[in-house]
């Protein structure tokens, strides 16, 4: 965020320092305006740029063995320019690393799901999906494996046939 942050500062300067300098090249017959309109408008540009590649630059970034499952577009009334390209704001990712099966139980797999949000820190949750049942559980400190594979004391929720965490995570047992 600091270095966002300074990248308006100096993108800023810099569009000004231009406006400044063409101005007086074309001997001050541009508007005195023109300087702090075009900081200003750098600096809004720059923001609005970052803000809408950011899950680009971090699904880019991501190892090759994750999954990029869901994005959350959101749309603010302080940022009217969403109501026509909706902003990306929270992305699920599956970490393909962390996958474990039973042969025991070879619907059941173990996984690591990362959440990640604009600003913030990624949380990595780590998941179980019943791919037969078409559920998840995450795994709390309350879920217990058994010796023999089963997952006992987990709380399930019912995922959609077309989810794509099923899609991600299943598409070996189907």
């Amino acid at each position: 965020m600091l270095l966002e942050f300074i990248g308006a500062i100096v993108v800023a300067v810099g569009a000004g320092g231009f406006a400044h300098f063409a101005q007086r090249v074309a001997g001050g017959r541009l508007p005195i305006w023109i300087v702090p309109a075009s900081a200003g408008g750098a600096m809004i540009a720059f923001v609005v740029y970052m803000e809408y590649t950011w899950a680009g630059r971090i699904v880019d970034q991501l190892p090759e063995e994750a999954t990029l499952v869901s994005r959350n577009a959101t749309t603010a009334w302080f940022r009217p320019w969403t109501y026509a390209w909706p902003l990306t704001n929270r992305m699920t990712v599956v970490d393909h690393r962390f996958d474990r099966r039973n042969p025991e139980h070879p619907d059941l797999v173990i996984s690591r799901v990362v959440l990640l949000g604009r600003w913030e820190p990624g949380r990595p949750v780590p998941v179980v999906v019943d791919c037969a049942a078409g559920r998840r559980a995450d795994l709390s400190a309350s879920v217990v494996i058994g010796e023999d594979g089963a997952i006992e004391g987990a709380d399930w929720l019912r995922l959609a046939p077309d989810d794509p965490l099923l899609g991600a995570l299943c598409a070996e047992t189907s």
